[in-house]
């Protein structure tokens, strides 16, 4: 199979360019601190494409990682997608679709919802405790729940992802079991890296907490942004500018966030004049008691105690 070729690399380069230029210079840093496992790391990412890569479900969020990858150079017809409702988007882009698996893939990604779990995994448990690595982005589910079904040798890597991943704007976070190599993490780490940022846990019990800050997240802005153009609406302005204004502000703010040197909080104090316009409003968001900080603190640890729960079944 054909691969893109490194511009300037030499016959002994592997080629792991396929997974655009982002990711594959997000893989080659982050495995600096790995003596002696780059060649080996650089074989697998090859073995993607060789020896295709599964992916189970193809909702939302997997047709948004399967967009990355096509987009960065991964071969279609290495990808192999289980789904029982596959959208008329999945038929055009020359993946395989619901056919028989190859017997030993290199990766097996599992998108499905949690409540799909039971009924989904089962198809994938043929793949366990070979040299297949499995990744999940499904929310409250375990690694000892993955274990339990494909078996205890398999290496999994779990992930929190975001529906920012749509537009390439995501940021995961990961963690793997005992059996995942720091070449396995990395290895999800340049996947995952296709639709945004990546984040390495310390523990898995972590996962809950990036549920409920940054997997929730994106709805919790969506409601600002909802709300925020309704109380514009309520102070005068037409619906249609006040949405404008309200989607502009937020991602404004995001991008300036993300961009700047100072942290959210000094960037908040430089648009702060005293007794002035946002002084006034910072003063009820920031309420001890009815504010930002209270009301936030409730819906993230309301997140966190669901995405716990989802965990234990």
């Amino acid at each position: 199979m054909a691969l893109r070729a490194v511009p300037g690399g030499s016959p002994r380069t592997p080629d792991i360019f396929w997974l655009g230029k982002r990711a594959a210079l997000r893989l080659v840093i982050g495995l600096r601190s790995l003596p002696g496992k780059n060649e080996e790391t650089f074989e697998m990412m090859n073995d993607v494409a060789a020896r295709g890569l599964v992916l189970l479900g193809c909702g939302k969020m997997g047709s948004a990682m399967l967009a990355g990858w096509l987009d960065g150079g991964l071969p279609a017809a290495s990808v192999y997608v289980l789904d029982p409702y596959p959208s008329d988007w999945l038929r055009t882009t020359g993946v395989h679709i619901n056919v028989d698996l190859p017997c030993d893939p290199a990766v097996a990604l599992i998108a499905v919802k949690p409540q799909m779990m039971g009924d989904a995994l089962p198809a994938m448990q043929a793949l366990g405790n070979g040299q297949t690595l499995f990744v999940s982005i499904a929310a409250g589910t375990s690694l000892a729940r993955f274990e339990a079904d494909l078996g205890a040798q398999t290496p999994i890597v779990r992930s929190m992802p975001n529906t920012p991943a749509a537009i390439g704007r995501g940021i995961t976070a990961i963690i793997g079991n005992d059996k995942a190599t720091a070449v396995h993490i990395a290895l999800a780490d340049a996947l995952l890296s296709a639709v945004g940022q990546v984040v390495r846990l310390d523990s898995e019990g972590q996962i809950d907490a990036v549920t409920g800050v940054s997997g929730s997240g994106p709805a919790y802005v969506f409601h600002l942004i909802e709300t925020l153009a309704a109380a514009g609406v309520a102070q005068g302005l037409p619906a249609d500018m006040a949405m404008q204004l309200a989607k502009a502000t937020v991602a404004g703010a995001g991008a300036l966030a993300l961009a700047a040197d100072e942290d959210p909080a000094q960037l908040r104090v430089n648009v702060t004049s005293p007794n002035g316009t946002t002084h006034a409003a910072l003063e009820v968001l920031m309420d001890a008691k009815t504010g930002f900080p209270p009301l936030l603190a409730r819906a993230v640890a309301a997140a966190t105690d669901r995405s716990k729960e989802l965990g234990r079944g």
